[in-house]
């Protein structure tokens, strides 16, 4: 990079600076913002771009957002909104087709077995566990981003889903239904996991109206692995009624793992169940249900439920279709699978299926079996098909027990995430913390609780360690122009009456109290007045009162009101005191709201540097400071 126009040039023999300078060092002119934004600014900015005032830049804003949404045409929408007039074009045929089927075939015949198993997790006839491996395969292959994605009944999903539908609609304490008394009890229980899952749907595509797929960030890799192990240990215990044939009815709520595992310890070891009758899946009615819009007026009462599941459903599918793009270069759009999954619950709650997402087991079987695109969900479907329409009658006399060994088996890959903790313990004792935490949670009170909790703990623990960081004083790398922290050499040059700070963290309302007082520590200024200020050189180094502080907002990402207002209050007592303040690599979002908060009338646009560098140079040369006595910056 050459220097600007106007830039000095080396210092000849009477103007030797005081610092090694780098080998074969240019120099120009320290920058600030100002004349930054005048060389090399947009040309659509306006040139005073500090003191622009909000509505102007907020007019300015929408009409680059209109010009942006009126230029796509429905051909463009559509291609974004049906990914397979994407790919399906560039097609490998002859590489790819005979992969995706081998991995259809196989995937959709582990979802028959395993469709009917989720179902009774559901509590629901195991038929429609097959319509849930049908209807929202087909939907996810035609609107689906994620090419190697696997979808349809998932443990975790049904395990939540069930768990509602025995609170919504109990067995009678009674007991001993008579047939038509059963149908009519499993038709209500159909009905509101229907709803259930017309609800998770609908909630979704609110979600992708408002953009919102950046809210799978929020649901970290610990939190979601704990939940998906911790619910795996429920679905375990859940099944032992049916693989022992023990009549309990399942429990629910906070502690229910204990108490369905307590009951069937006790039902089968004291033999309380002496009928030894094995129950079995029964007829399969073929073809399709009746298209059936689910009874919305038990929307209000199932969307507490709903919610969890569609968070479930969506960080569980984002998180897989990430893995796999990732592993084979391509990419995915996070609010196009909020759109996907949304439509995929939405409509196929109309055919009476529950809940579904990405399944964990089934994916990665596909990938396994050579699956490549989206083509083969279309044969996986197929499969599904066929037993729907022809070879159901063959599975009338499959015992429940079986299914429930396929449950139990299908956990195993969620349990096998357990080995990660001791790699997880070494990397962030942290995210230990946080896997713990939402695994314990989990298996103590409930999925959607432990949810909750992994949740807000997560969250906890970054607003925690954005509260721990320490407040860096910087000096001079002699021979160079890097500044690093004083700390880590002894060697490093502190130019005195110079104070030079990072600060490594967003500025807001929980940091405002910390930042005051880190800046009062290292400035000197007590509330008794202005005070011998810290160092954080050499032990015997003498401190001498700061005339310059430079402060590094290239670590402040965001800053909101109450953080604003912090540094306005920081320029004032600065200038009381006598300290000239500096800004230096504040970005625009920082230095609008700084703006906004009145800084212009504390400081002057003088003050505000593109880089540490270049403060540093101003200070040294309009300030007088020891140092090099030209106002440069080496590029």
């Amino acid at each position: 990079m050459s220097g600007l126009p106007g830039a000095s040039t080396c210092p000849g023999p009477g103007e030797a600076s005081d610092l090694k300078s780098p080998l074969g060092a240019k120099f120009r002119e320290p920058l600030t913002e100002a004349r930054f934004q005048q060389l090399f600014g947009d040309a659509e900015q306006e040139p005073e771009l500090l003191a622009e005032p909000r509505w102007s830049r907020l007019r300015r804003l929408w009409k680059r957002r209109a010009r942006a949404c009126s230029g796509p045409g429905p051909w463009p929408l559509l291609r974004a909104r049906l990914p397979p007039l994407r790919w399906l074009p560039h097609y490998r045929w002859r590489a790819w087709l005979l992969g995706d089927a081998v991995a259809g075939v196989t995937v959709g015949i582990v979802h028959v077995p395993q469709g009917m198993a989720f179902a009774l997790l559901t509590s629901v006839p195991p038929v429609f566990g097959l319509y849930t491996s049908f209807f929202p395969v087909l939907i996810y292959t035609l609107l689906g981003t994620g090419r190697h994605l696997s979808t349809g009944t998932f443990a975790v999903l049904s395990l939540m889903t069930g768990s509602a539908v025995e609170r919504l609609v109990p067995e009678p304490l009674e007991g001993n239904l008579s047939g038509i008394e059963r149908e009519q009890l499993d038709a209500q229980r159909v009905g509101a996991a229907a709803a259930m899952a017309f609800g998770s749907g609908a909630l979704m595509l609110g979600m992708f109206a408002l953009q919102l797929g950046v809210l799978a960030t929020f649901l970290s890799e610990p939190v979601v692995k704990a939940l998906t192990s911790g619910a795996a240990l429920h679905v375990l215990v859940s099944q032992l009624p049916s693989l022992l044939g023990l009549p309990l009815p399942r429990q629910i709520g906070c502690f229910a793992l204990f108490k369905v595992l307590l009951a069937s310890v006790l039902c089968f070891t004291s033999s309380l169940d002496t009928r030894y009758n094995i129950q079995i899946v029964g007829l399969l009615p073929g073809g399709f249900p009746r298209p059936l819009l689910p009874n919305l007026a038990e929307l209000p009462r199932i969307l507490a439920d709903s919610l969890p599941m569609a968070l479930v459903t969506f960080a569980v599918s984002a998180s897989l279709a990430s893995i796999y793009a990732d592993k084979y270069s391509y990419t995915i759009d996070s609010n196009q699978e909020l759109f996907a999954h949304g439509v995929s619950n939405l409509i196929s709650s109309l055919f009476s299926c529950f809940p579904n997402s990405a399944t964990l087991a089934t994916t990665s079987l596909l990938v396994d079996a050579g699956g490549n695109t989206q083509v083969a969900g279309l044969f996986s479907c197929m499969v599904v098909l066929s037993v729907l329409l022809w070879l159901g009658p063959f599975f009338y006399y499959l015992p429940k027990a079986v299914l429930a060994c396929i449950n139990i088996s299908s956990m195993r890959q969620m349990f096998f995430q357990m080995r990660e903790l001791p790699q997880l313990w070494r990397i962030s004792r942290v995210d230990f913390a946080v896997w713990m935490v939402t695994w314990v949670a989990v298996v103590t009170l409930s999925v959607d609780l432990g949810l909750a909790v992994g949740v807000v703990f997560s969250m906890v623990t970054v607003v925690c360690r954005t509260q721990r960081v320490q407040c860096l004083a910087l000096g001079l790398a002699e021979g160079t122009e890097l500044y690093r922290p004083l700390r880590e050499s002894h060697k490093l040059l502190q130019v005195p009456g110079l104070c030079i700070l990072s600060y490594p963290t967003p500025l807001y309302f929980g940091t405002r109290g910390q930042f005051r007082r880190i800046l009062e520590w290292h400035l000197g200024l007590g509330e008794g007045g202005k005070e011998a200020p810290k160092t954080d050189g050499p032990p015997d180094a003498v401190a001498e009162p700061v005339r310059v502080v430079v402060l590094d907002c290239s670590g402040v990402t965001f800053a909101d009101a109450a953080g604003a207002r912090e540094v306005v209050q920081l320029a004032s007592r600065c200038r009381d005191a006598g300290i000239h303040l500096l800004l230096a690599q504040c970005n625009a979002s920082v230095l609008g709201t700084l703006t906004q908060a009145g800084l212009l009338d504390r400081v002057t646009p003088e003050q505000l540097f593109v880089s540490v560098q270049d403060a540093a140079a101003y200070a040294l040369e309009r300030l007088e400071l020891t140092g090099p006595k030209t106002c440069t910056v080496w590029v």
